[in-house]
């Protein structure tokens, strides 16, 4: 039985803050649990202005290691440190999670990760096309071209009975058909208008496979100062930061 959620986009950005946007952090929004795909680096602060309790997320999954994706998790678990969060947090993503996020804790604020949580942290490595469930979710990461220094993947979530796909940053991979096959809502990143870069995707390339796509709504985002400046060519929704959409 499926029930009404929201997916709303805390950031909808670059790495750079193209357009003045926050970097990549989507809020899945059910009855009773909150999950985040992706915590950039300026997430924490994205989060607040959105007058969201960053102590409500339950879960965070991760598309790939890169600071524009992953880099705002340790500000999220020293904030949930000083604001005495009891509620367990599920960290996710590719192989080698967990040692990232300590490392990076330890190079913003060193001795960080030796602290002892007042809440219980759980990092979970996601395999490659096996779905796993996490608290209300199931999982798959579909392994996307991207170099992160470990696996990189687009994400297939199933969140309360409806399935939200993101594709992570990428260039073309016949993997998106699969990731997004009857999707609720496909989530793809269009870096560029028609310019082709090495691991990310532009939107001209992904016009020519748009019939290819079983999904039933796709939005972009992830837009460099290129895409955002050729909107009026675009024939396709695009996110922007608060852009909230009812399943």
């Amino acid at each position: 039985m499926t029930s009404a959620i929201s997916v709303r986009f805390i950031g909808s950005g670059d790495a750079f803050g193209s357009g003045g946007r926050f970097q990549t952090c989507i809020l899945l929004d059910g009855n009773t649990e909150r999950t985040l795909i992706d915590c950039g680096a300026s997430s924490l602060v994205a989060l607040k202005a959105s007058g969201i309790n960053p102590s409500t997320i339950g879960t965070i999954l991760i598309t790939h290691l890169h600071g524009d994706h992953f880099g705002g998790i340790p500000f999220f678990v020293l904030d949930a440190q000083f604001a005495k969060r009891t509620d367990p947090l599920i960290i996710a993503g590719p192989p080698h999670i967990r040692t990232r996020v300590r490392e990076a804790m330890e190079v913003f604020f060193p001795k960080s990760s030796e602290v002892q949580q007042v809440f219980p942290i759980e990092f979970i490595e996601l395999p490659a096309e096996l779905t796993i469930p996490i608290r209300n979710c199931r999982v798959t990461g579909f392994p996307v071209l991207h170099f992160s220094g470990a696996a990189a993947y687009a994400l297939r979530v199933d969140f309360a009975g409806r399935i939200i796909t993101y594709s992570g940053d990428t260039e073309w991979t016949d993997m998106l058909l699969k990731a997004s096959a009857n999707a609720d809502l496909f989530i793809c990143e269009a870096y560029f208008f028609e310019k082709k870069m090495k691991f990310h995707l532009d939107y001209q390339t992904l016009a020519k496979r748009w019939a290819e796509l079983a999904c039933k709504r796709i939005v972009l985002t992830h837009m460099s100062n290129d895409m955002l400046d050729r909107l009026e060519e675009v024939n396709a929704e695009v996110a922007y930061d608060g852009l909230k959409i009812d399943l």
